[in-house]
């Protein structure tokens, strides 16, 4: 795999290899720490990020390579002057090894790669995908299970605009027997590409109303914030579906809580403290999961 563009793009054997790899370098990561020395990669980023920035960031340099980075390309980059982004990936690829970036547009990681003559990473584009936050979800949720087939997921909230619930349904979709019930907000269900595609693909997808209608026993609980930045004016107030204790109690003890991040309200600050709320976990394991994909694309034909 030369870019990573979409989860469409892995198989299940390309995902246990890394989620295997991704183990080994948590469990001893100073065996990793010069793999990458000498080379340099570039984060280029054109909206706002914590997480997946700071986390590809940490792994470049614990992996022993160099970084640059532009954290608002939108407003400090070349763009602003009406470069275009395939200039722009042309003259950055002339500097680094592999290119990170974010865009606000759904297909601008596929169009640098159409481009770049190294490697392209999407590290969210719009309100289309964002590959490498699969990775770290299923990861997180190997690590309680060792395997993702036999799974039940309950994606809640903006599953219209939430380009993480896209990749995730997508990933899981390889393995077998999977069961997405989808909680949408109102105005914000999954579409019927993506519930076409789970279909497609062996998996079953259940449209619920509440929380109410997810089975106690269902192994993950997946919830999202609202993308107001991309709603319409027009689309008005949304009624948050929230997890608080009280929803939580209702669920087993192996239920997983997990959360791409930033919350907003959607989980009340009282689960934290509870061993099923695996979100600050599984934002950790970005680092982890992150660094593992760049050792791969970057020693793969050395």
């Amino acid at each position: 795999m030369r870019h990573v563009i979409s989860s469409t793009q892995f198989t299940k054997e390309d995902l246990t290899s890394l989620f295997v790899l991704t183990s080994d370098i948590k469990k001893d990561p100073s065996r990793y720490y010069d793999s990458l020395r000498g080379k340099v990669v570039a984060t280029l980023f054109y909206e706002p990020s914590t997480r997946t920035r700071l986390s590809f960031e940490s792994a470049i340099q614990r992996l022993g390579a160099s970084l640059i980075s532009t954290e608002n390309a939108r407003e400090v980059s070349s763009s602003v002057k009406g470069e275009s982004l395939q200039d722009t990936v042309r003259i950055v690829e002339g500097y680094a090894e592999a290119i990170v970036m974010r865009h606000y547009e759904n297909d601008a990681a596929a169009e640098a790669s159409r481009v770049a003559s190294v490697p392209i990473i999407n590290a969210g584009g719009g309100s289309g995908e964002h590959p490498t936050q699969s990775l770290l979800d299923g990861y997180t949720i190997f690590e309680q299970r060792s395997s993702l087939d036999h799974l039940s997921v309950a994606v809640i909230g903006d599953l219209r605009y939430g380009r993480t619930v896209h990749s995730l349904v997508k990933m899981l979709s390889l393995f077998e027997d999977l069961t997405i019930y989808g909680v949408g907000l109102p105005g914000l269900e999954l579409s019927d590409d993506y519930i076409q595609y789970i279909e497609d693909n062996g998996g079953h997808f259940i449209a619920c109303s509440s929380l109410s209608d997810v089975p106690s026993d269902v192994d993950v609980l997946y919830q999202t914030r609202t993308q107001r930045e991309r709603m319409s004016a027009s689309q008005g107030s949304v009624q948050e579906i929230i997890i608080d204790r009280h929803v939580l109690n209702r669920f087993g003890s192996h239920t997983m809580v997990l959360h791409p991040l930033p919350r907003n309200q959607e989980i009340a600050s009282d689960v934290d403290g509870d061993p099923r709320a695996l979100y600050f976990q599984q934002a950790k394991n970005g680092m982890w999961i992150r660094m593992a994909l760049l050792y791969s694309l970057l020693t793969e034909n050395r």
